[in-house]
């Protein structure tokens, strides 16, 4: 008797275990019979801005630093050669008026010299990538009014090894500019080489724009750009690209601010200015850091139409930088500033007969680029801004009525400031409210539910820059953490979620070169060879390759999923692939087992999983493990409409069901 009881004591233990264990599945529901918003093609988009060497010394693939001198320090990237080199080499300004854009050029009045006698080299930017087997375009700009000289290139290795010449006879001696060119190979890999230049022969001669390209640019375009950069953009397939950036389009005063009138037209006539990132940290200085603009705006409106993404161009709007000085243009004098946004939006759609539409033509382009949206101002606020906007907003509205306005609301997603613009801007009607934030891990874990109580009538937002801080905002030792990746990936259910009222959202920053940022954390990083992706480039890439079309209701006992138990889920329906993507953000320290039953009108037929894990909140990838956090896919067992999954801690799911 006792031995019995103590059997069916043991049973109801058993027992109890099970009911507990059963007690810990969760139901997901997934009812993707109905939509409940619209996620549009511009939902997940990319924001390039040249900070961190993202332009000159990283998209542009432009080797030669200081290519016609006119950096601050004429001579800055370049080394004299040779004993002739004192009175041989010197720099004028172009008093001729023949180019103010770009005045300084390179005389040479030495008498015959001998390769080795008379030279330069330049350094690149922290060095020059060359890759064995690569072919090399050098082109130089000369005047001469004799045929006396020639020029040796060399490319060297760290050791000043040549791994690559060719000669370049200059030969027209008509005493006016002429462009030489000369194409040869290196035959070694060097991550950080440099380039000989050895003036030989008798004869003056003037030089500018001395220029060094690899032949495997993005579709191979002369003078283009990395194409392993700009794969890794297209591998995202992004909605839109934002440029030329934030604090760069205010400049650190207005006679630094970003005009984009000066970034296109040719190579030679586009007027350099120092990048406003050249200084602004004392911890990481780059006084070499200059913008030449070879990347300009109709490069950005290029590569936008290349990868598939919507331009979307920002302007100053007669503000500098908030941060750097109180400098505003007088309301009196901004109709320059307006024009400049028409005439940037003929440039992008204007007919070939027009005066910008016809110079987008003769680049090359004779079709528009279907501008849609521009951005007023970055990052500005107060009443000044308001002022300021509303003339561009008349001005737009009545020549482009169709045109969309991506507006302001400051620096930060609360306070005063932000509460005053978007209420401002929400009665103004203004197509777009771009918000910024750059806050904790802990911030984006609690503010999933942010945009659930936001209007869907009216200005939609546009979440236009944030990236989770690990160590605080532009620390250098900030770090593309898990952690800051997961946070991401669980306010982004968030933002997906809400598609009525969010239509746009883009991490940032976008580059870093490892040997010459200013700003931490960032999506990719580059050397002068190679590209990593960070963990948080992983989830921005999850998103947009699984955006879907419709947003569909994803809930457990009948509310959404925004960080109750550190679970964050929502759910999208892709029409066109007949699929179903259910988004799974386990942020606890605890593993969950989730039963996701799918409501849908047409059956279930397979499933995949993608996961993107890492048992260290701390794990980071790098140029020797550039996928210590990288997406894994695998194969579910669907039973009908239902899947069962053992959600993992500190996990990112994409679920893919096909129908």
């Amino acid at each position: 008797m006792v031995a019995k009881n103590k059997f069916f004591g043991m049973l109801a233990g058993v027992t109890g275990l099970l009911s507990v264990a059963s007690a810990q599945n969760t139901t997901v529901n997934i009812d993707a019979t109905k939509s409940i918003a619209k996620v549009p093609s511009t939902m997940w988009g990319v924001f390039f801005e040249d900070i961190n060497f993202g332009a000159d010394g990283g998209l542009y693939a432009e080797l030669i630093k200081n290519r016609s001198f006119e950096f601050t320090q004429p001579l800055m990237g370049w080394k004299k050669l040779g004993k002739a080199n004192k009175e041989g080499v010197f720099l004028v300004e172009n008093r001729e008026k023949e180019n103010l854009k770009n005045p300084r050029y390179l005389q040479v009045t030495a008498g015959k010299t001998s390769k080795g006698d008379l030279g330069l080299y330049n350094e690149g930017f922290r060095g020059m990538g060359l890759k064995a087997g690569v072919g090399y375009d050098f082109s130089v700009m000369y005047r001469t009014k004799t045929s006396g000289r020639s020029l040796d290139i060399e490319l060297v290795d760290s050791s000043n090894k040549v791994v690559g010449s060719a000669q370049l006879q200059l030969s027209n001696a008509d005493g006016q500019w002429h462009k030489a060119t000369v194409s040869f190979n290196s035959n070694t890999t060097v991550l950080k080489g440099g380039a000989n230049i050895w003036i030989v022969g008798e004869g003056n001669v003037d030089l500018d724009m001395l220029s060094l390209f690899p032949k495997d640019t993005w579709k191979n375009r002369p003078g283009g750009l990395r194409a392993d950069m700009v794969q890794r953009l297209a591998d995202m397939k992004p909605g839109f690209i934002r440029f030329p950036g934030g604090c760069i389009v205010e400049g650190r005063d207005l006679a630094n601010r970003y005009q984009w009138k000066n970034t296109v037209g040719p190579i030679e006539e586009r007027k350099l200015i120092m990048n406003r990132w050249n200084t602004e940290f004392a911890h990481r200085p780059a006084p070499d850091y200059f913008q030449t603009f070879g990347l300009g705006f109709f490069e950005y409106f290029q590569l936008s139409e290349d990868i598939g993404a919507e331009p979307l161009p920002i302007i100053n709007c007669g503000m500098a930088c908030q941060f750097n000085t109180s400098e505003v243009q007088d309301m009196s004098e901004l109709d320059p500033y307006v024009q400049d946004a028409l005439d940037l939006i003929e440039f992008a759609n204007g007919a070939t007969t027009t005066k910008w539409g016809k110079l987008r033509a003769d680049m090359g382009h004779p079709a528009p680029f279907n501008l849609k949206m521009m951005g007023i101002g970055n990052e500005n606020w107060g009443p000044q801004y308001v002022e300021r906007l509303h003339l561009f907003q008349d001005a737009i509205a009545k020549k482009y009525p169709k045109m969309k306005l991506v507006c302001s609301s400051g620096t930060d997603p609360n306070g005063e400031k932000f509460d005053f613009l978007n209420d401002t801007l929400r009665k103004m009607k203004v197509a777009y409210i771009d918000e910024h934030y750059y806050r904790s891990p802990e911030w984006f874990l609690d503010n999933a539910g942010r945009y659930d109580n936001y209007t869907r009538n009216g200005s939609k937002v546009f979440a236009g820059e944030y990236a989770a801080q690990s160590d605080g905002m532009a620390n250098p030792t900030n770090r593309n953490t898990w952690l800051t990746a997961l946070s991401e990936a669980a306010f982004m259910t968030g933002l997906e979620r809400n598609a009525g009222a969010v239509e746009m959202a883009s991490y940032a920053p976008l580059f870093a070169h490892v040997d010459a940022w200013q700003w931490t954390p960032d999506m990719i990083w580059v050397n002068n060879l190679q590209t990593y992706a960070t963990p948080d480039y992983y989830v921005q890439q999850l998103y947009s390759l699984n955006k879907g079309t419709d947003v569909v209701s994803a809930t457990i006992n009948g509310k959404v999923i925004e960080g109750e138990n550190k679970l964050y889920i929502s759910s999208v329906k892709d029409e066109k692939k007949k699929e179903i993507i259910v988004k799974i953000v386990n942020a606890s320290a605890d593993a969950k087992k989730l039963d996701v039953d799918i409501k849908n009108k047409e059956k279930m037929k397979s499933a995949t999983l993608v996961t993107l894990q890492s048992k260290d909140m701390q794990a980071v990838n790098s140029f020797d493990h550039p996928e210590n956090v990288a997406p894994k896919e695998s194969s579910l067992t669907i039973k009908g409409n239902k899947i069962q999954l053992d959600a993992a801690a500190n996990t990112f799911y994409v679920v893919k069901v096909q129908y």
